[in-house]
């Protein structure tokens, strides 16, 4: 197992078609591996990668089409190593393809002046868009957060306002002369003097208003003595806090609490009921409805899916549009209050039960100024959203909830406005940025294509390179600057040739003048020239005649023909 293996087979698969087919025909991968170790290729996944390397570094890689066609004929070799091929062999021509597109020096000019352009024009409003977005969605959050703070802050103070006005009610009973003088009475006598204008006047101010539930009057001891509703007569009510605070001289408002008489839900206004020589003679307890104060509390609405709520100082819900889910605190009360809140009966039940709001519960419970906040409702199982304001009156907290859903529906269609003129401008941009990429690439491919044509061709196609030298540019400028180069160089190249062939008949005059003059000094051609010195002088002078001649020649032949026969003679 070795890279050398890696690239021996790299470069065989490339042509060898009988073992291409091999590999595409066989029926799984482990007859594919038993071909490849079969021809005496093995190596690891690190080693194919080094091959690679090398391969791409020296410049001898085969082609796309070659990649591609080997890729799909060895799709499934599984990689097992160390003794397997790897897995992804069949990806070569993919693996070519990620590599260039990773490769920004490997892309086309056209690409990258088109992804230069695409991030010059997208990059920054991007960014801008973003920034802007941001700033609205943070601007419609606080403005919906403002909207509910100021619902809430209204609707406290129409609350404020209503027990300020029962509150001076009370005062009123307390204080009415009748009242005082039936709980200052020290015998019976004198009660029943007072009861029948004292009764009067506790009806007149219960028929003053309907939202209040029963007007009656306790004893130091705890002891209803007279009432507009007749079940609470002969009642104790020591042991509400109500009756506890005022008979020690001191006014109290209580919470949205279920009377244990009536089975009804209200809140208590109680006042001392004071003598002439100031001395606490009993307690004045006007009760109004609870379901008034929730139909005022559940009248505020900021939307289809939003609702107020009232929160009293131990966290526990004293006004909920859900009615199950009244009386319900926030997060878990603290032993001693669950104890106290169980032992008075404030609200009816045997049993506290929190909704385990804790995100809600820290930022409501206790609040002392306007402000909002957002928590996950385990009910709902949404996020929302709640501008809460207190009360000054009492230590309540009255809160505008209202689902995040709803209000992020508006804030998506602002998403969706500023996505689409991004992706609108982007579309245009990348038009704009195509169009001019492939106005500067087009002349430069074809410059590429004519120095191509130039070096192998000895020629070019004019045409296209005479549409882009008009242009004033520097791209125009460019191509008039190759076509004069390339006439400069045709040029050139023609007298190079002319002075190739007068060189080369120089040469040959000077390669016949040295074969001449070696042939003359060769002892052959001085004997040749020896011969012909001869028979030249054996030439016919010039007052000779042929006949002479050729008669003389023929003499001489004879005379040579006689010498002959007579040798042959004398050696037989």
């Amino acid at each position: 197992m070795s890279v050398e293996s890696a690239r021996a087979f790299y470069e065989r698969i490339a042509t060898d078609e009988v073992l291409q087919k091999q590999l595409q025909n066989a029926a799984s991968d482990e007859q594919r591996l038993e071909i490849l170790l079969a021809a005496g290729y093995s190596f690891t996944l690190p080693e194919w990668e080094a091959a690679l390397v090398k391969i791409s570094k020296s410049g001898d890689s085969i082609s796309d089409a070659e990649l591609d066609a080997i890729g799909g004929g060895l799709k499934v070799v599984p990689y097992q190593p160390p003794t397997t091929v790897w897995s992804g062999l069949e990806q070569i021509g993919s693996i070519k393809f990620l590599r260039r597109l990773f490769n920004p020096s490997a892309w086309s000019i056209r690409t990258k002046l088109s992804v230069a352009l695409l991030c010059v024009a997208l990059i920054p409003m991007s960014f801008t868009t973003y920034h802007n977005l941001q700033d609205s969605l943070k601007s419609a959050e606080d403005s919906e957060y403002r909207k509910l703070e100021l619902l809430a802050t209204s609707n406290a103070s129409r609350l404020d306002q209503l027990i300020i006005d029962i509150q001076r009610v009370a005062v009123q009973v307390s204080s009415d002369k009748d009242v005082v003088g039936f709980l200052a009475a020290t015998n019976p006598q004198k009660q029943t003097a007072f009861r029948s204008s004292m009764q009067r006047t506790l009806d007149n101010v219960f028929r003053s208003n309907p939202d209040y539930d029963v007007v009656y009057i306790i004893d130091t001891k705890g002891h209803c003595l007279a009432a507009t509703d007749p079940t609470f007569i002969s009642q104790n009510y020591a042991f509400r806090e109500y009756f506890r605070f005022s008979v020690q001289g001191r006014p109290y408002v209580s919470s949205i609490i279920v009377g244990t008489t009536s089975g009804r839900a209200g809140i208590y206004f109680s006042n001392p009921v004071r003598s002439e020589g100031g001395k606490i003679v009993g307690v004045a307890v006007l009760k109004i409805k609870g379901e008034d104060i929730w139909a005022i509390v559940n009248a505020l609405q900021a939307g289809s899916q939003s609702y107020a709520f009232l929160v009293d100082e131990r966290g526990v819900i004293i006004s909920h549009p859900d009615q199950s889910l009244l009386y319900h605190s926030l997060v878990p009360l603290p032993a001693n209050k669950q104890h106290h809140s169980e032992t008075d009966r404030l609200y009816g039940v045997e049993q506290i039960k929190s909704l385990d709001v804790p995100e809600l519960a820290g930022a409501i419970v206790g609040a002392k100024q306007t402000s909002h906040t957002s928590y996950y409702s385990p009910i709902e199982q949404t996020r929302q959203m709640v501008g809460f304001a207190p009360l000054q009156e009492q230590p309540w907290v009255l809160g505008v909830n209202k689902a995040h859903a709803q209000f992020d529906a508006p804030l998506n269609e602002l998403i969706w406005q500023n996505s689409y003129s991004l992706l609108a401008v982007g579309a245009i941009a990348t038009i704009i940025a195509l169009i001019l990429a492939q106005s500067i690439a087009k002349p430069i491919r074809a410059l590429t294509k004519a120095a191509q044509s130039l070096v192998e061709q000895d020629d070019f196609d004019t045409y296209q390179l005479a549409k882009a030298s008009d242009a004033n540019d520097d791209i125009g400028q460019l191509v008039r600057v190759f076509l004069q180069m390339a006439q400069e160089v045709k040029a050139r190249e023609q007298k190079l040739k002319q002075q190739v062939m007068e060189l080369n008949v120089e040469i040959d005059e000077a390669k016949k003048a040295r074969q001449v003059a070696d042939i003359i000094q060769t002892d052959y051609f001085q004997e040749l020239q020896q011969k012909a010195q001869k028979i030249k002088r054996r030439m016919p002078k010039n007052d000779e005649t042929e006949t002479d001649y050729c008669q003389q020649l023929h003499q001489k032949a004879q005379n040579l023909k006689r010498r002959a026969n007579c040798s042959l003679i004398t050696d037989n």
